[in-house]
């Protein structure tokens, strides 16, 4: 029998799911000593009030399971909301997305004034890929001139990899990348047919060991906010909260857009790094790292 590959992801996804949650968690008893952690798969189908051998073989990849069904295996292995919509996602996953040939994300020119115009709030637009599409001044100031790396390396996962400059900038650099490993792997399951997201994963997979473990952990997450600690050469310490706002002519570009509590030193500090990048275009050649 031949598995249909979204299959055999969302069998991957839901033993690694599995694997997190104690019997303790989902009100059973624990008993003797367990070989794995995590739940059993008998204890799964007994919650989700389906035989072992049905549930064994969702896992298995060798079977669509329903709706509902997989909505019972959802509540019985706590997914949130992100890993509800990356599972369904994959059920539903009978034609596959693939992009053209060749096909490149474009930041039309009304976005890129408006990123522009932020000058004192740094702000990119991200693509499916991770890719780094358009920037604005502060933003280069705050991270870099993205402009020095070529259109293929210019993509934020890879960065946080392959320049140490990443990872002495941010503070909590592994929840960053984390974060970023995640967002990328719900894009897998809405492109599975992206081959250059494909081979961006098989990439990073053979370079980097840490990449590699922490894409087999299968966690996933959609584009929201939160707040990061930035550690920047010129102004110091940052505190900064993140942002996202989708564009209206292309759902799969993101703007992220960064800004500081008024009246604090992280505030304080953007006006500095926006004086600075001012400085550095009027007397250098506007690269800022």
């Amino acid at each position: 029998m031949n598995r249909k590959p979204h299959l055999n992801e969302l069998g991957e996804f839901l033993k690694a799911r599995r694997a997190e949650l104690s019997p303790e968690e989902v009100g059973l008893r624990g008993g003797q000593r367990r070989r794995v952690r995590g739940l059993r798969r008998e204890e799964v189908a007994f919650l989700a009030a389906i035989s072992t051998e049905y549930y064994a073989r969702i896992e298995q990849g060798r079977l669509q399971a329903s709706g509902p069904l997989l909505n019972e295996v959802a509540q019985v292995l706590r997914l949130n909301e992100d890993q509800r919509t990356y599972m369904f996602e994959l059920a539903a996953k009978e034609t596959v997305r693939t992009p053209r040939a060749g096909e490149r994300q474009q930041v039309d020119t009304q976005l890129r004034r408006m990123l522009d115009d932020l000058t004192a709030t740094p702000a990119f637009v991200i693509g499916r890929r991770t890719d780094i599409l358009a920037w604005n001044q502060l933003a280069a100031a705050l991270w870099t001139d993205f402009g020095r790396y070529p259109e293929q390396e210019r993509v934020f996962v890879r960065l946080l990899f392959a320049e140490p400059w990443m990872r002495e900038l941010y503070a909590d650099w592994e929840e960053v990348t984390r974060l970023a490993i995640a967002q990328l792997r719900m894009q897998s399951a809405r492109y599975p047919g992206d081959q250059r997201l494909t081979d961006l994963v098989e990439e990073l997979s053979a370079r980097d060991a840490q990449f590699r473990q922490w894409w087999t952990e299968h966690d996933v997450a959609t584009r929201g906010k939160g707040t990061k600690k930035l550690r920047h050469p010129v102004v110091g310490e940052l505190t900064l909260d993140w942002d996202t706002l989708t564009c209206a002519t292309d759902p799969e570009q993101h703007i992220i857009v960064w800004t500081a509590a008024p009246g604090s030193p992280s505030h304080d500090g953007l006006r500095l790094l926006a004086s600075w990048a001012a400085d550095q275009k009027r007397t250098a050649s506007g690269s800022f790292r």
